[in-house]
C-alpha cells in the first residue's frame, strides 16, 4: 500500500504538468480525488493491513492526498489565468478607437427656460422663486380673486387644505414681493405649477413665467414694448404680433398676446385652427384692488403683469404637437435638443 501510494503520488505529479484546459483538469480531479477515484480504491485497503502498520500508512495517505489537492490547485490558477489573457487576447483590438461615454443634455423645457429667463435678465428683471405649495390668499385673495370668485373655476386646482394647495400659477410671487419691497421694482418669477388638467396640450404639473413692472407712470405702452422686444428675441424680429382684448381677474386692463403661426407663417394652418394666430401668454396692467392688498397707493404707483407657459413656447419653437412628450423620457426624442 505505500508502494502504491507513492506511485499514486508521482503519477498525479506528471500528468497535472500535461493538463492543457479545465475540461481535463476536471477529469483528472474525478480520476484521482473523486469517490471512486485512485485514491479512495487505495484507501480502502487501509483495513487489510495490521494494526501496527495502520498509523503510519494512514498518516501517509492524508500527506498523499494533501500532496494531490495542492497540486491541482496550483494547476487550475495557471490554466484559469490563461484562460483570461487567452480571451483578452482575442477579445480586445487594440487598434480600435475608444469609446466616447454618452453627454447629457439639458431637458428642452429647462432650455426655453433658460433662455426667456435670459431674455428678460438682459432688460433688467431680477429672478425670484417661491414655494410649490402656496396659500389660498396669496393664490387666490391677495390677487383679486376671493372665495367664490368666478375666476377660480378657471384654476383647476389641487387642495392639500382648505387653505393650502399646490400653486396654479407663479402670479402669488407678485404678492409675496410688493409686500416686502418698495417700487420700482422689474421681477420675473419661474417655477413649477400644477392643475388638475391632462390631455395632448395640458400636463398637471407645468412650467410658468410670471412677470411683473412697478415704478410711477408705468404705462400700457411699457409693457407692449417689453414683450414686443421678448416675441422678437425668442421668435425673430420678422414675427407677426397682436394683442387681444382678454380678462384676468388682478389685471385691468388684460389682454392676451398672439404671434403669427410659426408653422404657417400667418397663412392659415391646422396647427393654429386656420387663424394665422397662436396664443403664447396673457397679460394686462395690475389692477389697482391688487395694490391695495400690498399697501401700494395705486394713485402713484401703477405697474404691468404677464405669464407664459414655457412648455407652450417650446412646443411652439420645436413644432411640438404633444405636450406629454416632455415628460414620457424617451431619449429618442429628448436627444433631439
Amino acid at each position: 500500500m505505500e508502494h502504491e501510494l507513492q506511485r499514486l503520488t508521482t503519477e498525479a505529479r506528471d500528468t497535472l504538468a500535461t493538463l492543457q484546459d479545465i475540461d481535463q483538469l476536471e477529469e483528472f480531479r474525478i480520476r484521482y480525488l473523486g469517490r471512486k477515484g485512485h485514491f479512495s480504491t487505495i484507501m480502502r485497503k487501509l483495513g487489510t493491513v495490521s494494526q501496527d502498520d495502520r498509523p503510519r500508512l494512514g498518516q501517509l495517505a492524508n500527506s498523499v492526498k494533501a500532496e494531490i489537492e495542492t497540486l491541482f490547485k496550483e494547476r487550475q490558477e495557471i490554466l484559469l489565468q490563461d484562460r483570461k489573457t487567452t480571451q483578452k487576447e482575442t477579445t480586445e483590438d487594440l487598434t480600435l478607437p475608444g469609446r466616447k461615454p454618452a453627454l447629457g443634455r439639458l431637458h428642452p423645457v429647462t432650455q426655453i427656460m433658460n433662455e426667456v429667463c435670459g431674455v428678460f435678465e438682459k432688460m433688467g428683471f431680477s429672478v425670484a422663486e417661491g414655494p410649490d405649495v402656496e396659500t389660498d390668499h396669496y393664490n387666490f385673495e391677495a390677487l383679486n380673486i376671493p372665495a367664490h370668485h368666478p375666476a377660480r373655476d378657471m384654476h383647476d386646482t389641487f387642495y392639500i387644505s382648505d387653505s393650502l394647495l399646490l400653486r396654479t400659477h407663479t402670479s402669488p410671487m407678485q404678492a409675496r414681493i410688493m409686500e416686502n419691497r418698495e417700487p420700482p421694482l422689474r421681477v420675473i418669477a419661474p417655477g413649477k405649477v400644477y392643475r388638475c388638467d391632462s390631455d395632448i396640450t395640458h400636463t398637471p404639473m407645468f412650467h410658468q413665467v410670471e412677470g411683473f413692472l412697478v415704478d410711477k407712470q408705468v404705462s400700457f405702452a411699457d409693457l407692449k414694448g417689453v414683450l414686443t422686444v421678448f416675441t422678437q428675441k425668442m421668435f425673430g424680429e420678422d414675427l407677426a404680433l397682436r394683442f387681444r382684448p382678454s380678462f384676468f381677474p388682478f389685471t385691468e386692463p388684460s389682454a392676451e398676446v398672439d404671434i403669427a403661426c410659426v408653422i404657417c407663417k400667418g397663412q392659415g394652418c391646422r396647427v393654429c385652427k386656420r387663424t394665422g394666430w397662436l396664443e403664447i401668454l396673457g397679460c394686462g396692467m395690475i389692477d389697482p384692488e391688487v395694490f391695495k392688498m400690498v399697501g401700494y397707493d395705486p394713485e402713484v404707483y401703477s405697474g404691468f403683469a404677464f405669464g407664459l407657459g414655457i412648455e407652450r413656447i417650446a412646443m411652439l419653437k420645436y413644432g411640438i404637437d404633444d405636450i406629454r412628450l416632455y415628460y414620457e423620457n424617451d431619449l429618442r426624442f429628448l436627444s433631439q435638443f
